[in-house]
């Protein structure tokens, strides 16, 4: 298994689906690790698909990951604030030790076509998965660069290289989301950092259900999320749907001295599939 003991972690959209994999995977490889999420309740009223975990989910959170006898911070953040996003980050430090290793996994999306496409909602998704991750990464750049070594992992998706006819401002988030992460390779490549993409098809988590049930709201064609989501298994190559742990095993690999020549790549995670 792969050893990341010593590294310390930060792992945005920490508390659920692909981040808190993410973030066990790296505990159980021996990481100090400190998630944030953006916390708030309750959901109804929410025009984007993002799962919002409520305060009372920090302790289980922070208890799962230190089962793994690793230092562990968990709290709320706000990729789309500054000075939230730098308070988070000094909390961080202080409580895991300097940041080696930064996943950006927080994002939304929703389901709306750039026709009838509000202001307000294009600036959230945007704002959470492409500016959100810019801020993080010029939070740690400067130390990870100052100390000769860094790992860097945005989580996008397909979305970055196929489009969706419903989600502009997703698909205009990962491919931004791409850019950045060659911007930020090339700074970083002769200091020691990494910075890679890891982009899956549909994964199996809170945020593509509540994706779904937007999708088949929107087309009326009186399905059930359930016969939606067995729809998108079918439609696979592979006949199935991927796992966020499929995706957190990439994720660390990536992070250890093994993968210190795989920088400013977008890997994706597929099945097979286009999108």
């Amino acid at each position: 298994m792969t050893n990341l003991t010593g590294r310390s972690a930060i792992v945005t959209g920490g508390f659920s689906g692909m981040g808190f994999a993410i973030a066990t995977a790296l505990a159980k490889a021996g990481a100090n690790v400190a998630v944030g999420s953006y916390m708030a309740s309750p959901q109804a009223g929410r025009v984007d698909a993002a799962y919002y975990p409520g305060t009372d989910e920090i302790e289980r959170v922070r208890s799962a990951l230190a089962a793994h006898s690793t230092k562990v911070h968990a709290a709320h953040l706000d990729v789309r604030d500054s000075a939230l996003t730098d308070r988070f980050m000094a909390e961080a430090v202080a409580a895991i030790g300097p940041a080696d290793i930064l996943v950006n996994a927080a994002g939304t999306t929703a389901e709306q076509p750039v026709c009838g496409h509000s202001d307000a909602l294009w600036d959230k998704i945007v704002d959470t998965n492409l500016s959100g991750a810019f801020r993080t990464t010029r939070a740690v750049l400067p130390g990870m660069i100052a100390r000769g070594w860094g790992r860097i992992v945005n989580i996008g998706s397909t979305a970055a290289t196929v489009g969706w006819k419903d989600n502009p401002a997703y698909c205009s988030s990962k491919a931004g989301l791409l850019g950045l992460t060659r911007c930020v390779a090339l700074e970083g490549a002769p200091h020691g950092v990494t910075c890679v993409m890891i982009s899956p098809t549909w994964v199996e988590t809170e945020l593509m259900r509540r994706n779904v049930a937007q999708v088949v709201e929107r087309e009326g064609k009186g399905r059930s999320v359930e016969d939606a989501m067995d729809e998108f298994r079918k439609g696979n190559p592979q006949g199935r749907m991927m796992q966020p742990e499929e995706i957190a095993a990439l994720a660390v690999f990536l992070c250890s001295d093994l993968a210190k020549g795989i920088t400013m790549e977008n890997i994706q995670i597929t099945g097979g599939a286009l999108w």
